[in-house]
């Protein structure tokens, strides 16, 4: 599924690394455009996990103290 995400359209561009860094990373044949996308990618998925909290975070705030005060919905019907 990942690389069906990767196969689209592609774009060139430069990045620019520590020599040690580039060096090493070349001995030992690391690819670097799919290394950069699979950070990148996390990266990116981090940062809209963090936005996603902090713009509803009133909202989870509010849930929790509901749960807090009422018990969670449908508790009497848990198996565990």
């Amino acid at each position: 599924m990942a690389r069906a995400a990767t196969a689209g359209a592609r774009k060139a561009t430069n990045v620019t690394l520590p020599v040690d860094v580039y060096e090493r990373a070349r001995e030992l044949g690391i690819n670097f455009s799919r290394t950069c996308e699979q950070a990148l990618r996390e990266a990116i998925r981090t940062e809209e996990g963090r936005r996603w909290a902090q713009e509803n975070a009133e909202f989870i705030r509010n849930t929790n103290e509901w749960i807090e005060k009422n018990g969670l919905p449908l508790a009497e019907y848990r198996v565990f």
